[in-house]
């Protein structure tokens, strides 16, 4: 490990710190950022496709949501918001009337600078009421863009070169290509269709002689009379707090240590790339009474699974062994499995809503046309069986004044339950406090949810989440948490109950509107099984990961950002699988004032021992895309992302981004293997606007 140059790069932070800026413009955000890369990391380098979360942004922009008026519903789309500071705007609001400008934000109970300043680009504050439109206006007054992408890897895999008889190579060509067309009335009126194709597969021939592999349509509407919502073609079902039904984007632990509810509408219209999380079919929302609103869904469409057939145990029936979410459809072994099954999915939910609480009941049920029947490894017997399942809930909330109270209690088909609940607390305009304490039944299973867990789904777990955050003097915030948890069954990888514990405090310095600098450290232990040591059994150790990071954003001028940070891995220190590594990387952004060109570039050195000290980095990409790739071994990573408005209707991205590599001469593996020390990735977007 070279500490020299880690010691330059940290006196080179350090002295970027001490500098004084003058300009008058607001640094950059980088909450949202820092939870893509802990959400990525959680899932070991499964970077989302879901992209819905950028484009309700984006929407926001142009439509900015008006404050006097905004409805509980519209304002959990900000993102940045905790029900608490939701709760205190409608108080607010019903104490003193219509707000007179953005400067009386800070007024509110519960409202800090930081957060106002993330809001500013989505919010106005008029006296005007919120104007639904005419049916006429809806159809012909929205926004229409069309979204062209592709995507290529320069250099030629395996699967490109060696085309065997056995089928095992890409049958298609190298290059992603992405198709979107939306149209969009504010957030009254939505409708289009996706289209994609993935390296590898085919494109009009072949396997895919009718086009792409993958296509998506919807249609959306809000606010028709009683009908709140109606939701046709593909969507998305998010209920409580994802115990049972969550397909949207859903953060977990991060430096945000208070952000830990569960917040969405529960239709919501679907158009990213992603190829198995959402429902195809139709669903509504109708008002019954002045406080209570129903929800109703149906889905049918069909599913890639890896199909098995077991003469033992079904008389030779044909069986799904795994339901595949990859997406991929490149080799004969992967169209094999393409739409191998089809899925009925049904649902239903009531909610009540008063002054200061909620309760929802929920339903949701599968079923497909062959049976689940999962390997016999220990840690499978309690796993999903047969061709159905179905979970029920209850999800609840209760606001008094500074305490905000929620939790889901579920119940899944076998009869196993989980818990989860948290609360939120305000102690002082400077200080505010979480707690969840999730209780989840090493039987329980759920087919789509997604909760606030250490495991990637909500089973076996049983664990105490605490953040706080303290906000001393206006220029600094600390964030802290602790997260202690158990595993009370085996689990994959894990050959025996297991336990964890995970602790982060991060401090974030904002002297002025320029410089932006946080220090955050990290670290997690968390059983695993020992391997590597031949030994006749496989023991569960404590395997301990820390995490050291320093963050500098500043703008030199109003065109002009500059970002940089280290970050430094320890995995196992002291033992005889340890693994270091760092990362030193420099950014510039450039947006040239009234000037249609912006860019940004980075340079990026790292050095770890191996794959376990990998770090994972945000990176600037297109619009609506994002990329947070794992960097490891020895080498440089570099990108440079190009945007320039040709119109007011026309823009024109262009990113490149290579890795080079020092010590080895193989990239990757299996059929992703390339020969040399160079990735490059190149990527060409364009959209209109109609």
């Amino acid at each position: 490990m070279q500490y020299k140059k880690l010691a330059i790069a940290l006196l080179f932070v350090l002295v970027c710190c001490s500098l004084n800026a003058q300009t008058e413009l607001p640094a950059t955000n980088t909450t949202t950022e820092q939870q893509i890369e802990d959400l990525t990391n959680a899932n070991e380098g499964a970077e989302t496709e879901d992209d819905v979360w950028l484009q309700q942004l984006e929407d926001l922009r142009k439509h900015p949501i008006n404050l006097n008026y905004a409805t509980e519903v519209e304002l959990k789309g900000l993102y940045y918001l905790t029900p608490l500071q939701i709760n205190s705007l409608t108080r607010y609001r019903n104490l003193f009337g219509i707000l007179l400008s953005v400067y009386e934000l800070q007024a509110i109970p519960n409202w800090d600078i930081e957060t106002i300043k993330k809001l500013l680009p989505y919010i106005t504050i008029t006296p005007k009421t919120n104007v639904y439109g005419t049916l006429s206006q809806r159809l012909r007054g929205g926004d229409k863009s069309l979204v062209l992408r592709t995507t290529q890897i320069l250099e030629k895999s395996r699967g490109y070169t060696d085309s065997t008889s056995s089928g095992n190579f890409y049958a298609g060509s190298p290059q992603r290509v992405f198709v979107r067309y939306r149209y969009s009335y504010k957030n009254l009126l939505q409708y289009g269709f996706t289209a994609e194709k993935d390296p590898g597969e085919q494109l009009f021939k072949g396997a895919q002689k009718n086009g792409f592999d993958f296509t998506s349509v919807h249609a959306y509407a809000t606010n028709i009379g009683k009908l709140k919502t109606i939701a046709l073609g593909d969507y998305t079902v998010n209920m409580g707090q994802g115990l049972i039904q969550w397909q949207g984007l859903a953060f977990r632990k991060s430096a945000d240590a208070i952000a830990i509810k569960r917040s969405s509408n529960i239709l919501r219209p679907y158009n990213s790339a992603g190829e198995f999380n959402f429902l195809r079919g139709a669903g509504a929302t109708v008002q019954l009474a002045k406080n209570v609103t129903a929800t109703v869904f149906g889905s049918y469409r069909k599913r890639d699974a890896n199909i098995v057939q077991d003469s033992t145990l079904f008389s030779g029936e044909e069986t799904i062994s795994s339901l595949q979410t990859s997406g991929f459809h490149r080799t004969k072994a992967e169209l094999i499995d393409k739409n191998a099954i089809t899925q009925l999915g049904y649902g239903a939910n009531v909610n009540v809503i008063k002054k200061n609480w909620q309760v929802g009941l929920n339903f949701v049920g599968y079923q497909y046309n062959k049976s689940i029947f999962k390997t016999s490894a220990p840690y499978n017997i309690f796993a999903i069986q047969g061709n159905n399942w179905y979970n029920a809930s209850i999800d609840y909330s209760y606001t008094y004044k500074n305490l905000h109270y929620f939790g889901e209690s579920a119940i899944a088909k076998n009869g196993a339950y989980a818990f989860t609940d948290g609360l939120l607390l305000s102690l002082d305009p400077k200080v505010d406090l979480s707690v969840l304490r999730r209780s989840i039944s090493k039987k329980y299973q759920a087919i789509s949810a997604l909760a606030f867990t250490e495991g990637t789904l909500p089973t076996n777990e049983n664990g105490t989440y605490t953040g706080i955050t303290l906000r001393p003097i206006q220029a600094i915030r600390i964030d802290a948490y602790s997260d202690f948890y158990q595993f009370p069954f085996l689990k994959f990888g894990v050959d025996a109950p297991s336990k964890g514990n995970d602790y982060l405090l991060q401090i974030d310095y904002k002297p002025n509107k320029v410089l932006d600098v946080y220090v955050r450290y990290r670290t997690e232990t968390k059983d695993q099984n020992l391997s590597g040591q031949n030994l006749p059994t496989r023991p569960v150790i404590g395997i301990n990961r820390q995490n050291i990071r320093a963050n500098v954003s500043y703008k030199v001028s109003p065109n002009l950002i500059i970002k940089q940070r280290v970050e430094i891995v320890r995995y196992n220190n002291n033992t005889p699988t340890a693994s270091n590594g760092y990362s030193l990387y420099t950014d510039i952004n450039y947006k040239p004032m009234l000037k249609p060109l912006t860019a940004n570039v980075r340079l990026q050195y790292f050095e770890t021992d191996d794959y376990n000290s990998r770090i994972y980095a945000y990176e600037n990409d297109v619009l609506y895309s994002f990329s947070i790739p794992a960097v490891y071994d020895n080498g440089y990573r570099y990108y440079v992302n190009l945007n320039y408005d040709c119109t007011k209707k026309l823009s024109l991205w262009l990113r490149a981004a290579q890795t080079h590599y020092i010590t080895k001469n193989v990239i990757g593996s299996g059929l992703d293997e390339i020969k040399g020390r160079n990735r490059t990735e190149v990527k060409v977007q364009m959209r209109y606007l109609f």
